[in-house]
């Protein structure tokens, strides 16, 4: 499983997904720092007036899910030894469960 595959559908579908989860990370970083949401955002999801209250919140939580898929993909596109791709699943488990943590126990 790597790049070199011979199917570039699964390639193509990786690359999208690392595509994203970094825009997920930016993203994510961005509303936790600023503390602000995209005004855009605001208006595509309608968020209730509690909802925005919570910036860094949502915003920390994108930032660790987005970090997940991104440690999650990187054993398909780059040629690790079989203990490192188990490491990396592990730390993908690890920011998955403590992006879960961040969202329901940070609280006002």
């Amino acid at each position: 499983m790597t790049v070199d595959d011979p199917d570039p559908v699964w390639v193509a579908l990786r690359l999208v997904s690392v595509v994203l989860s970094l825009v997920v990370v930016v993203l994510g970083v961005r509303v936790a720092v600023t503390r602000r949401f995209p005004t855009v955002w605001v208006r595509v999801a309608r968020l209730t007036e509690s909802q925005r209250s919570e910036p860094l919140r949502r915003g920390g939580f994108l930032a660790l899910l987005g970090a997940s898929l991104f440690v999650q993909q990187v054993p398909s596109l780059v040629a690790v030894p079989v203990v490192g791709g188990r490491v990396l699943f592990a730390l993908a488990l690890l920011l998955l469960v403590t992006a879960v943590g961040w969202f329901f126990l940070l609280r006002r």
